[in-house]
């Protein structure tokens, strides 16, 4: 139907470093690079459902993330007729559906912006009539995972392609705020230092320990935590925002997505274990936005990657 495109040019260097097979897509048409594949260690946020006013479900992969988009000289052809050639060769690869969705099925304008989309004019994207499509397989190296989007203007179709592999490799996001004898504790013993520490608006809890790449807040215990659950549970008219911080490697919006998500464990271990009223914390993401130290270096980075209790309101 149109000439075979490889489709990721310079894939060689994914396929040693990964275990990853480079493959080959034919598009419905002839196709022009044009954003040529950028390969990172990242995070990816596969989408696997529709955006909903609590936000986009997706899954975390990290690893080895690429990312291209071509635009299709395809004037006759509907989003749908550029999706499902490519749906299907990815099928007979070994890929298996996660989600698909076709514009207000997506979520239209709030899906769209909540998932990380190459900039005009290397990927345009019509928010009244655009298609994505999520799918995985199981590769050598571990799971492999692809983000398909497809929209058109009025003469061309434009196709982005994220794919992402996850491997071990060095420590993405780790938490390594380990309390040492020199530091100072997260929260002083008195009400009075209570009250000073927290006119600044902010601190850090120290010593929690997510593992690599992972979301979730691991068993502890956490000395930090407990002692900001007595301060909570003494101070019941206090609200605090648990706020997720990034260092600054990958794309903008996967921080994002696993610092909330990190936050947001921890939110979940202060109700559960400590049992601290639910509308008392709130937990937020910012990824790498706000760094307190400098991205440059080892150190400043593992200083970045950090949760921070936030003083928001005294009820």
């Amino acid at each position: 139907m149109g000439k075979a495109i490889q489709a990721w040019i310079g894939l060689a260097f994914l396929a040693a470093a990964s275990g990853a097979q480079a493959f080959t897509l034919e598009f419905p048409g002839p196709a022009t690079p044009t954003a040529a594949p950028d390969t990172t260690r990242a995070s990816f946020a596969m989408p696997t459902g529709r955006w909903t006013k609590d936000g986009l479900p997706s899954k975390i992969i990290d690893g080895t993330i690429e990312r291209a988009a071509w635009q299709i000289d395809t004037p006759g052809l509907s989003s749908l007729d550029l999706i499902q050639p490519l749906r299907a060769q990815l099928l007979a690869a070994g890929f298996t559906p996660v989600f698909e969705c076709e514009t207000q099925g997506c979520g239209g304008f709030d899906f769209r912006f909540a998932i990380d989309v190459l900039p005009e004019p290397d990927m345009h994207v019509d928010l009244g009539d655009f298609r994505y499509l999520s799918v995985e397989r199981e590769v050598e190296a571990g799971p492999e995972a692809i983000g398909l989007l497809v929209s058109r203007s009025a003469s061309k179709g434009f196709v982005q392609i994220t794919r992402a592999i996850e491997d071990a490799g060095p420590p993405l996001f780790a938490a390594t705020n380990i309390v040492t004898q020199q530091d100072t504790p997260l929260l002083p013993a008195t009400d009075s230092d209570l009250a000073q520490l927290f006119d600044t608006g902010t601190a850090v809890l120290e010593g929690l320990d997510f593992g690599t790449g992972a979301a979730d807040l691991s068993e502890g215990p956490y000395a930090a935590l407990a002692t900001l659950a007595d301060w909570l549970l003494a101070n019941p008219d206090r609200r605090v925002a648990l706020v997720g911080h990034t260092d600054a490697s990958g794309r903008l919006e996967g921080n994002i997505v696993i610092s909330k998500r990190r936050a947001a464990s921890v939110r979940t271990r202060l109700i559960e274990v400590y049992g601290i009223p639910p509308a008392q914390i709130e937990a937020q993401g910012v990824g790498y936005l706000a760094p307190i130290a400098s991205n440059l270096t080892e150190e400043g980075r593992q200083k970045n990657r950090r949760v921070e209790a936030i003083l928001t309101a005294a009820e």
